[in-house]
């Protein structure tokens, strides 16, 4: 499609002339030969560049130039003159003047602005496309119609205007912090802050500097003010991943923080009020390291108000295809989509994915990096590196006991059925095929906090 370009000049040779040589450059060319044709004129063809003299009859120049900006502030605006001087020029700049040429000047002078600013708009189309992209990537970062991400989704939209903590519980890969930051983008704190802070990245040390800030001298090292991550996330959410690192030392202090609404710097003695949704991670069962006293249990508490538990991939894995399909977008191979084979899906649905969703992605790169020929060579996948027995090597390590191992896979059964049957019992049992009586004892035993029908 040919660029729109409005010339707007009283005297008809230049006009003429111009014309003739921007038809030439491959321009659609509109002409006028006064301001109040050439406005008439903007308005009705819609041109992306407008060169106008600065001296015409009825309006002039600048007048043009306010009124084309006002219109549409992305049109490119020249300025000729043959009364040039450094005031015209800085007001027609300031105004919103792309540039402007003084009388006589070359046709390649003028050819050169235009390619530039030819190079420009095509920048900003790249970014303004680029920024839709990202978004676009953003809004569809949960992927998966499984039941269990039906009950996610459905659960997210419920809490995300609700301020209460959340804590959310899911093994590595299974993405917590997605969810989070769903969470924050669903909230009426969307367009402020969303700050990430890793507790299992920050070495113990400098914690409860990190989270909290410090006044200048407090300690060796602090040479000026330091604002924590708390206070950036004023007005916003502060998501703390791997809230099961958290030191014992500093966990009185994060429950004052959830208490009291308000921090104080490390050195300092003035209270500073926060407004901050806390959102946290958890990797393990947060219940367990109360039991063996490693976390307070009136922090779990605190945290535990709203808790979210993220399925593992193992628990979804109708939801591969949809997944595979996504990481090949965002990863910009779709047209390698085509080169999956029904070899390769079986081999994704029948793997056990103890890195889960991470571990997807992961794969889905290399088969892309990978992919020669036109075909992607199923060894690529490398799935068979893990065995069963690796794998249950793997995850009873996480247990203390057999006991404790069983009573685990239990309880995620469990949770499995109740939140299939939105924790109705009857139907849970039915599900499970076990009878009611002994469903309510398991969940009496593994479930007290559950609420059921």
């Amino acid at each position: 499609m040919k660029t729109k370009l409005l010339i707007i000049e009283d005297e008809k040779i230049t006009r003429k002339s111009l014309s003739d040589i921007l038809v030439n450059e491959g321009y659609e060319v509109f002409a006028a030969e006064n301001g109040e044709e050439g406005l008439t004129l903007f308005k009705s063809a819609d041109p992306d560049i407008v060169i106008t003299d600065l001296r015409l009859p009825k309006l002039n120049g600048i007048d043009v130039l306010t009124s084309i900006i006002s219109i549409k502030p992305a049109c490119k605006v020249i300025l000729m003159t043959a009364y040039a001087s450094v005031d015209t020029a800085i007001q027609s700049l300031k105004i919103g003047a792309y540039d402007y040429l003084t009388k006589p000047f070359s046709p390649e002078k003028l050819i050169s602005i235009l390619r530039n600013i030819k190079q420009l708009q095509k920048v900003l189309t790249e970014n303004l496309e680029l920024k839709n992209r990202l978004q676009t990537l953003e809004n569809k970062t949960i992927v998966g119609l499984s039941q269990p991400m039906k009950t996610l989704v459905h659960t997210i939209s419920q809490i995300a205007h609700n301020d209460s903590t959340v804590l959310i519980e899911g093994e590595s890969g299974t993405g917590k912090e997605l969810v989070a930051r769903a969470l924050h983008k669903t909230s009426s704190r969307r367009d402020e802050n969303f700050i990430t802070v890793s507790v299992s990245s920050i070495p113990e040390s400098i914690l409860e500097s990190e989270l909290f800030g410090h006044e200048k001298g407090s300690f060796t090292g602090a040479i000026k003010q330091h604002i924590g991550y708390f206070e950036r996330a004023d007005r916003g959410t502060l998501f703390i991943d791997d809230v099961d690192d958290f030191p014992l030392s500093v966990q009185v202090k994060l429950l004052r923080v959830i208490q009291e609404r308000e921090i104080t710097h490390i050195g300092g003695n003035q209270n500073i009020p926060i407004d901050v949704r806390i959102i946290c991670a958890t990797k393990i069962d947060l219940k367990k390291k109360v039991e063996n006293k490693t976390f307070r249990e009136d922090l779990f508490y605190r945290l535990n108000i709203i808790p979210i538990k993220i399925p593992t991939l193992r628990e979804r894995k109708e939801d591969i295809p949809l997944l595979v399909e996504y990481f090949f977008k965002k990863h910009h191979a779709e047209d390698k989509i085509m080169l999956l084979t029904n070899e390769i899906f079986d081999k994704l649905q029948s793997y056990h994915w103890p890195g889960n969703v991470r571990e997807l992605e992961n794969i889905v790169e290399r088969m892309i990096a990978l992919s020669f020929s036109g075909k992607i060579d199923i060894s690529v996948l490398a799935l068979s590196e893990r065995s069963t027995d690796k794998y249950l090597k793997e995850e009873f390590s996480n247990y203390q006991s057999f006991e404790e191992y069983i009573s685990g896979k239990e309880t995620m059964i469990l949770e499995w059925a109740l939140a299939q049957c939105r924790n109705n019992v009857t139907d849970a049992a039915r599900l499970l095929k076990i009878p009611r009586t002994t469903l309510n004892s398991k969940i009496d035993r593994l479930l007290p906090h559950v609420r059921i029908q």
